[in-house]
């Protein structure tokens, strides 16, 4: 392996229930780089985290780590044990260090009995063992744990609770905690910056562009990508492509290689059919009949230039019920929460046509306020008054129920009376191809699972939405498209967002929930 080489990928294919995801991929990481792995929803990105990770078997090529390299990887979907508690979990991450006081310690009680040349070999061992507790600041483990979980808003969460009891985004933020603290030679950061609100990506952010060591991130969050990476590679058509600079350089190179392929196209295909035409023109005379021969040699020899298929791209358009009486609702002196009020009384009026943000840290109750508007919790003080004529329409952060249930039957279950030529035409304009739409859904990415529930509530009659988190997982395709869709509504829209550059052009309101909310 090459110095300073991390990884190296050769000849990677690899395939998913009849679909190709891979074919003859290359690729290789050197010590310090720091890459983004983009393209669009389903393209494979997560696939190819699993794969360098040994999570999941290529079909062919070979993966090559370093020797002693330590690999960090923040899961889309990592699991913690019921009965640890965030500190549990923070603490983990110098597992291998307590394991390396451990057999300090045993070589202390083993030294009293030892002959001079043990003593020698274990006085050696010490001395190494020593020399990397001191390296990774071993004896400073508390004040680094608190120094983390600090920056990513965990000491407010507790941290002698159990994890179990979190919500999926703390969970991914005490993960992601975890890892930063490991210091792994690499990490490998899937979309970190989903359940984030905007103070901790801005630490998150400083915390990358300081970071001494590789990491590949995949993100749809541009600002953030352009502000932490230097080289680009783009999973498109089964191929992976290396570009170096940030996103909005790979853009612009991408957009002349893609114009400049095009032109190549044109050429050759105004060629092919001069060819074509001289070669039906002469064949049959015998004075040409060696010219025409000639002329479809050079046919056959032809290297065709084959554009890229299109992936199709999403067209969101909501159904729009009659319009809402003047009121869409009122919190009056409304306390909101579980067995603990999670926020100090809140008023608030929204009337119709408005379109209200709200932003704030994770975990201080933003979803548990859309719930109670929306009526699926109780206010433990106050009350919500809903307007007249209100048709709401939710999209949850989160899918719930059953993923064992095709995408088509997903939909069906929603609008039994469509036919299935209409679900299939309905999913497909959400940017899903025939392969993702006969798919079970627990088998699609973050990204295709989020167009399923946005096509089950543009196909719903509505004049006021509630979006909880809608942009999490969605490729830059989708997103914009989202945004124009949401431009073009006529109804009224509450969102939590923690993207300026997602709601900033359209939102007439935006209210920082930490101003209420108790758990700051």
């Amino acid at each position: 392996m090459v110095k300073n080489m991390i990884l190296n990928v050769e000849h990677l294919s690899h395939g998913f229930g009849g679909r190709a995801i891979y074919d003859d991929v290359s690729f290789r990481l050197l010590k310090g780089e720091h890459i983004g792995l983009v393209g669009a929803n389903g393209e494979g990105k997560s696939t190819f985290f699993n794969i360098i990770t040994g999570k999941l078997m290529p079909d062919e090529g070979t993966i090559e780590w370093a020797k002693h390299v330590r690999v960090g990887y923040l899961d889309q979907h990592a699991v913690l044990t019921k009965g640890m508690t965030i500190r549990d979990v923070l603490n983990s991450a110098f597992s291998f260090l307590y394991e390396q006081e451990e057999r300090m310690n045993k070589l202390c009680a083993q030294m009293a009995d030892a002959d001079e040349k043990q003593l020698e070999k274990m006085m050696d061992e010490f001395a190494i063992i020593q020399d990397s507790l001191d390296m990774h600041d071993f004896y400073n483990i508390d004040s680094k744990v608190d120094e983390v979980a600090r920056a990513l808003g965990l000491i407010d969460l507790g941290l002698e609770r159990d994890v179990t009891e979190l919500s999926g985004g703390q969970r991914t933020k005490i993960l992601l905690a975890k890892l930063l603290l490991e210091k792994p030679d690499i990490l490998l950061l899937d979309e970190p910056t989903n359940y984030l609100d905007t103070v901790h990506i801005e630490w998150l952010k400083r915390y990358l562009q300081e970071y001494e060591n590789a990491f590949i991130l995949i993100s749809h969050d541009i600002p953030f990508l352009n502000s932490v990476i230097n080289l680009i590679y783009h999973v498109e058509n089964q191929q992976l492509t290396r570009y170096v600079g940030d996103y909005d350089k790979f853009q612009e190179v991408y957009a002349a290689k893609k114009a400049q392929l095009e032109a190549a196209y044109e050429r050759q295909q105004q060629e092919i059919k001069g060819l074509k035409d001289f070669v039906a023109r002469n064949k049959a005379r015998v004075s040409t009949r060696n010219m025409a021969m000639s002329r479809q040699k050079k046919l056959d020899k032809m290297d065709k230039i084959e554009l890229m298929k299109e992936k199709p791209k999403p067209e969101f358009h909501f159904k729009e019920a009659r319009a809402s009486g003047k009121l869409i609702f009122q919190a009056k002196q409304l306390v909101i929460g579980y067995e603990e009020p999670l926020s100090t009384p809140i008023n608030l009026t929204m009337e119709r046509g408005e379109r209200i943000v709200f932003t704030g840290a994770n975990g201080i109750g933003k979803t548990t306020l859309l719930k109670s508007i929306l009526g699926m919790i109780p206010p433990l003080h106050g009350k919500i008054i809903l307007g007249d004529y209100l048709y709401k329409g939710y999209f949850e952060q989160e899918m719930t129920g059953a993923k064992n249930n095709t995408c088509i039957e997903e939909i069906w279950r929603e609008f039994p009376s469509l036919s299935q030529y209409e679900v299939r035409s309905a999913l497909a304009k959400c940017g899903l191809t025939t392969e993702h739409i006969e798919s079970q859904v627990r088998v699609l990415s973050g990204g295709e699972q989020a167009k399923v529930r946005l096509c089950k509530l543009i196909n719903q009659e509505t004049n006021v939405l509630l979006l909880d988190e809608p942009t999490n997982h969605l490729d830059v395709d989708a997103k914009d498209e989202l945004k124009r869709a949401l431009q073009a509504y006529k109804g009224s829209i509450v969102l939590i967002c923690h993207e300026p550059d997602f709601y900033e052009d359209w939102a007439t309101k935006v209210i920082d929930c930490s101003n209420w909310s108790t758990k700051l």
